[in-house]
């Protein structure tokens, strides 16, 4: 029972770093272009890094 009184604080504190962490990908706008990254993988437009220097 007297772990509980480490247990408690703990997750309390390790809650509010995933709270802040959270709240500072919002501010940062992390979530604006949710659609662009999943067509960007599609795409075969990029050249790849082997392709960028001229070497293969």
């Amino acid at each position: 029972m007297n772990v509980l009184v480490f247990l408690i604080p703990v997750s309390l504190v390790l809650g509010g770093i995933g709270l802040a962490a959270f709240l500072w990908t919002l501010r940062n706008n992390q979530y604006d272009d949710l659609e662009g990254d999943a067509w960007r993988i599609l795409s075969e437009d990029d050249k790849g890094p082997e392709d960028e220097d001229g070497s293969a």
